[in-house]
Order: structure tokens, then sequence, then C-alpha cells
């Protein structure tokens, strides 16, 4: 994970005190909000089951994943046995049990596609939910990485129990993938990488969500559309390719 630059947004994530570097992300299926046809209606509805973290859909979700990067060579370097995986929070400072991300990150594990889950970023402040917002007043990368926080105690316990995944002392070696349910433009992830990457110097991170959004002019073709790209900060926000 190395540092993207760019003139007026890296300015203004440096007076922040927000490292944004250029991040790796995966996705195993795509949807069309607004699209019509058999594969839009398909992808809708995954997504509602997703984001309502259905105990029933989540581990075959999870199987599929697994049988992805098992059976056909997708998402090398985003999971693997000294993989940890750590899971994107809700938008509220207040979590459940255990919210969709952690349900997510633990079926993945459960798949033996990652050797440990640390539930270990928090939201210090909640931030507006993004799908009920419109595309102009959803949270920006500022508000996203503002709102996060490694909580410390968490974060200790978890060190003292795998620290066989630390190659050395500032997390040279430690490989961290960020788990969330959906990546539209991408913030949320690069956000969170940005903590990530305050606390782990030296740890290589990536990132996966379950399902990617497509753009109004893109089409969808079938739901099942394994991804690898990037997430850059440009210009002041998160730019996904593709």
């Amino acid at each position: 994970m190395t540092t993207f630059p760019d003139e007026s947004g890296q300015r203004e994530a440096n007076a922040a005190g927000a490292p944004f570097p250029a991040l790796p992300f995966a996705s195993c299926f795509a949807y069309l909000p607004g699209g019509c046809g058999s594969a839009c209606e398909e992808g809708r509805a995954l997504c509602r089951h997703v984001k309502a973290a259905d105990r029933a859909w989540l581990p075959r979700l999870a199987a599929r994943v697994w049988l992805e990067a098992a059976g056909h060579g997708h998402f090398a370097g985003t999971f693997g046995r000294r993989v940890v995986l750590v899971p994107i929070p809700g938008s509220s400072a207040v979590q459940g049990a255990a919210w969709v991300g952690e349900r997510l990150a633990w079926c993945l594990r459960e798949m033996g596609l990652a050797a440990q889950v640390w539930p270990i970023l928090r939201r210090r402040s909640a931030v507006r939910k993004s799908a009920f917002a419109p595309a102009r007043e959803r949270p920006s990368v500022l508000e996203h990485y503002a709102s996060f926080a490694i909580e410390r105690a968490v974060l200790g316990r978890k060190l003292l129990g795998d620290c066989s995944l630390l190659a050395e002392r500032g997390g040279t070696g430690l490989q961290l993938t960020l788990i969330d349910d959906v990546i539209t433009r991408g913030r949320t992830l690069l956000a969170a990488a940005g903590r990530l990457h305050e606390a782990f110097r030296g740890a290589e991170i990536r990132s996966f969500a379950l399902l990617r959004t497509l753009g109004p002019n893109e089409t969808l073709r079938q739901v099942l559309d394994p991804c690898e790209g990037e997430v850059r900060w440009i210009f002041g926000d998160a730019r996904r390719w593709p």
C-alpha cells in the first residue's frame, strides 16, 4: 500500500493529518441500483439480504467467495492463511452485537480465508447512512476518517493473542484486509485504511467488499462478477477503478 500523490487533495489530507494511500480492493458480486432486467433485480435482492446481515445468506455468499478464491484463483493477496480481517463498522457510533461487516468477516474466516478477525475499528461519532442519502450528501472521506478510531484495548488483546502474525514491531509483515458489505466510490474503505495505516505503519493493507455498485452508464450482465481494482485519493475525494 503506497501513498498516492495528488495536488489539492493531498494538501487537504495532510492538513487533516490523514494518510490516504492507494488502496487495493476486491469484490465478488455486482449490482446496479437503478437498472432493469432480471440480473438487476437479482442484484438488488442480494444487496437487501447482505444489508440485513441475513444469517442464512452470508455463509452461502462467503462459500461462493471461497470457491472463487480457491477454485478460480481470484483475490490473491486479499485472503490467505496469515491475513487478518478488519470489519468496517456501521454508520452508528453504537453498534449491535455484530454488525454486517463483522458477521461477514467471521463467515469468511470460517471458510478458511483468513487467520483471524480483529474488530478493532470503531466509530467515535455517527455519520449519515449512505444508503439513504443523496449522492452529494453522503459522508466524505474526511468525515469517515474523523469518525473512525482504533479501539486500543481490543488491539492490545489481539496482538497479545496473535503476535505470531506480526513479523516485526510496527506491523511490518502484517497483512490486513478491511471487510465491508458494499463499495460504491470507496470513501469508507479509504478512510478506514488511513486509520489502520496510522496504527500499523508497516502493514500491507487491502480491502474487500462483497458487492460493488455499478454506475448508471454501466451494464450489469451477471451478479457474480469477481473484480479487483484500486481506490485512490484524487482531488479531495475517493475514486474507484474499475
